[in-house]
């Protein structure tokens, strides 16, 4: 694979109701971290709450944000991370939202 490859790093995948890791930079690589695409399919507003780094407020770049019933949310973003960082995330409801994450893959060395 060559580096700088675009790369679907995790999902769609359900969010459960406590932080769990969704995705971990492998030794040897770092990544740019460039769409988060979240996904309620339910009826009801659902919050959604992500990090970089094991979930607290300091690590957050969503904080209980709510996603209305029945929409996508798309975020274009660039977030570099480096190899053994994480990314956490979980929901106000178990296994309603969809996440997936999107990027570009770089190797190291």
């Amino acid at each position: 694979m060559p580096s700088g490859t675009a790369t679907r790093f995790a999902g769609p995948a359900q969010v459960s109701n406590a932080a769990s890791t969704k995705y971990t930079v492998a030794s040897g690589q770092r990544i740019v971290l460039r769409h988060i695409h979240v996904q309620n399919p339910s009826g009801s507003p659902v919050t959604f709450t992500m990090s970089i780094g094991t979930d607290a407020a300091g690590t957050r770049i969503y904080d209980a944000y709510s996603l209305a019933a029945n929409t996508p949310y798309d975020f274009f973003c660039y977030y570099p991370l480096a190899a053994a960082e994480i990314i956490q995330a979980f929901a106000g409801t178990t296994n309603v939202l969809t996440l997936t994450l999107n990027g570009d893959l770089y190797l190291v060395g």
